[in-house]
């Protein structure tokens, strides 16, 4: 039965299960602590939730301070919200706001796979629909155990078809991402998914609530039982053997009530009817009603009775931990409730007050008319645990960094040549996704201006304008795993540089931070370095950090997943139809290598695909080599002076010519220089491949030189072929055929 307040008071030792509710002993009995007496079970259901790992981020937080205290120069001039808020919001210029994020659901993924990634959307939409914004488009991330693996097989279609299920609903192009496979991400997922949106930069609502007498507004999808304890608790465990069993902890989505939930959401910023605005997603009405009233110095009375519920058996508790999806709490003026509702009436979104902000510093919960929490909400929301855990470096770092590929044997012959290139781009990670693209709508908006195979996503910001942005989503775990500092730079490079590689301005990052058990010191070393890698490179990069997420605990037993920092950037365009696309369409087209290509293989594709080696030193970072491609492509995109371009990455140079002849089915002849194996298989960074006509070779060179970027004719675009003069021909269709054979040939059965 749950206790009241005065029960609690009366019962001081009366044991209660905080263990099992993942609480530690010092945790609880600092609980005791600020309550000055044993908390009522409602009051421990919330802590625990707004403790866990996932909601309060006790173990990275001060290691995300860097991100804040590391400012990039251009910050102050675009960053309208930042850290804390539900989304980071950048200025990009004639009038208009965008904001992004990304953020996990990992352990649901797992454990449910269809509703742990439709959710993770879900939730990522409500964030950027707190913000004042109107979400535009999503992006996701996903890493999977090796494809063969039969649980490869049960999660990988289910995550696919819930992130197209419930995008494809909103109504929303999912215009990028990324689809990888390792066998450390057997048994733990990764499926990070990103949204952004748009508005008026003098229209951002704030997750506050000031000013006593104003009304607390639950509205959207009524409480039920699904997602009790879901993301909060997933999130902040270790996975077991049976952990795919633990279906009743994943929230249940609807996305037909979300695409609702957002057209009455806009209708009421417009009305000018909302002061505070906060999505319900992981500890629910626990996290809300706390982060409102903390974010506003205020206190709180909330009156669980009149919480509208799905399943009328709920215990307050319950109803405070359920994380059901689609609802959003708002704080309204009196005056302003009968317009709040008669839009909500419009759209069909249940609305209820069930509370008011009082200026008691007290968050007051009451059921069947007793007070069953009283609470400082700052205690809940924002003063929660702060841990500096043990680091040490991981014991067989060097023995890896040791390790170095060139050792291994390579191709020289010109059939081993060939047979590399085949047996690359016909390798899980490297292959066709098209399998699991296509269930997603792209252009769905009519905005879509670029979208998956191009290098970054790109959108028109309105009907009217030419103003857009791009977007981009990258990770590499091995060379994470290799150097966490130096991977978590190339993440950020290579998102930086996708997004540079179309011609737009590299703006602002965000991230989504997945890691092992934080109470492993080998693991706590992997996650600072990352943060302190990432913190320095954006201050090198000019790009500030807008906000983002940590996923910790993503293990199987105590074997972590590699230290995976993803990254996303965002950038701008003035004018849009100046965006560059990847592939090849002319035939005569000269075929220019920008960049610089050393002996790199630490980490690469090639070493992991073709000798399952992971080792050596990643590829160098090169800030100034970034900034001037950057600065390049974005002159020759105004210019318009190339047709295509396209990065060089994972697999180098040849699956950079791969891509871009099966793009529009054109063939290209090349002459290397130097040694072949280098020139096609290196992942040195700052590179990128462009086709420029005849005409416009001298003014590309020349911008190139401008730039300080190193200029490499390799060929003519043209035929049926991809053709290394002097070392081998492969017809498109054969590469064709390998390189979209694999991901249908997996799922075949399904």
């Amino acid at each position: 039965m749950t206790d009241t307040v005065e029960q609690a008071v009366r019962t001081a030792d009366l044991a209660l299960p905080y263990r099992e509710l993942g609480l530690t002993d010092d945790e609880f009995a600092r609980i005791c602590d600020i309550l000055g007496r044993r908390p009522t079970s409602c009051e421990l259901a919330m802590y625990s939730v707004l403790w866990s790992e996932h909601c309060s981020y006790k173990s990275s937080r001060v290691h995300l301070r860097q991100f804040a205290e590391k400012i990039p120069p251009s910050a102050s001039g675009i960053l309208l919200a930042g850290m804390g808020a539900n989304a980071g919001v950048v200025d990009v210029g004639d009038g208009y706001a965008v904001t992004f994020k990304v953020e996990s659901h990992n352990h649901p993924s797992f454990v449910e796979p269809y509703q742990g990634a439709a959710t993770g959307v879900g939730g990522i939409v409500r964030d950027i629909l707190a913000m004042g914004a109107r979400p535009i488009a999503v992006m996701d991330s996903l890493r999977f155990g090796p494809l063969e693996a039969a649980d490869t097989s049960r999660v990988l279609p289910g995550v696919v078809a819930g992130i197209g299920g419930y995008g494809n609903c909103l109504g929303l192009p999912n215009i990028g991402g990324e689809i990888a496979f390792d066998s450390c991400y057997a048994g733990n997922p990764l499926v990070n998914a990103l949204c952004v949106g748009v508005l008026r930069r003098d229209a951002i609502q704030r997750a506050e609530a000031v000013g006593p007498g104003k009304a607390v507004v639950l509205f959207g999808a009524r409480t039920g039982r699904d997602g009790i304890g879901g993301a909060s608790v997933l999130a902040s465990a270790t996975f077991d053997e049976n952990a795919s069993h633990r279906r009743p902890s994943v929230q249940v989505g609807d996305p037909f009530t979300e695409k609702l939930l957002i057209e009455c959401c806009l209708e009421l910023f417009e009305a000018g009817v909302v002061d505070g605005i906060q999505d319900l997603g992981a500890a629910g009405l626990s996290c809300a009603t706390a982060e409102l009233a903390s974010a506003g110095g205020a206190g709180m009375d909330v009156e669980l009775d009149a919480v509208p519920l799905r399943d009328e058996s709920l215990a307050p508790e319950e109803i405070l931990m359920s994380e059901s999806q689609e609802r959003m709490c708002a704080i309204v003026k009196p005056q302003h409730l009968p317009r709040f509702f008669e839009i909500c009436e419009k759209w069909d979104v249940p609305a209820t007050v069930i509370g008011q902000v009082t200026d008691t510093g007290r968050l007051r919960v009451r059921w069947h008319g007793e007070l069953v929490a009283d609470v400082p909400p700052r205690s809940l929301a924002h003063e929660g645990p702060v841990y500096q855990r043990p680091m040490r470096e991981p014991t067989d770092r060097m023995t890896l960094r040791a390790s170095d590929p060139s050792t291994l044997p390579r191709p020289t012959t010109p059939d081993e040549l060939r047979s590399t290139v085949l047996k690359l781009i016909a390798s899980p990670d490297l292959a066709d996704k098209t399998w699991a693209t296509e269930q997603y709508d792209r252009y769905v908006l009519g905005n879509t201006v670029l979208a998956m195979p191009d290098d970054a996503g790109v959108l028109r910001l309105a009907d009217d304008s030419r103003r857009g942005i791009a977007l981009s989503l990258d990770g590499n775990g091995r060379f994470a795993r290799l150097d966490p500092y130096l991977g978590a730079q190339l993440a950020l490079c290579e998102a930086y540089r996708n997004v540079a590689v179309t011609g737009a301005r590299p703006l602002a990052v965000t991230n989504c931070l997945n890691f092992g058990s934080p109470e492993n010191p080998e693991v706590m070393w992997q996650f600072a370095e990352a943060v302190r890698g990432l913190a320095d490179a954006c201050v090198a990069l000019d790009v500030p950090v807008t906000g983002g997420n940590v996923s910790f605990y993503n293990q199987t037993g105590d074997v972590p997943v590699h230290p995976t920092p993803v990254v996303g950037v965002l950038g701008v365009f003035d004018d849009v139809t100046t965006r560059v696309p990847i592939g090849f369409r002319h035939a005569g087209e000269v075929v220019v290598l920008l960049g610089e290509t050393r002996e790199e293989f630490g980490g690469s594709a090639w070493a992991h695909v073709v000798h399952g080696h992971l080792g050596g030193i990643p590829p160098r970072v090169d800030f100034d080599a970034e900034r001037s491609l950057a600065a390049l492509m974005n002159e020759l995109s105004r210019r318009r002076l190339i047709s295509s371009a396209h990065d060089v990455s994972d697999g180098g140079l040849s699956q950079a010519l791969v891509e871009s002849c099966l793009r529009w089915g054109q063939g290209v002849r090349v002459r290397l220089h130097g040694d072949p194996f280098v020139a096609l298989w290196s992942e040195s960074t700052a590179r990128a491949v462009v086709s420029v006509s005849l005409q416009m070779v001298d003014a590309v060179e020349q911008a190139a030189a401008s730039h300080g970027v190193p200029f490499t004719p390799l060929g003519e675009v043209g035929g049926d072929a991809f053709i290394v003069d002097g070392l081998f021909a492969i017809s498109l269709d054969e590469l064709r055929g390998a390189w979209t054979s694999t991901l249908p040939a997996a799922f075949a059965d399904l």
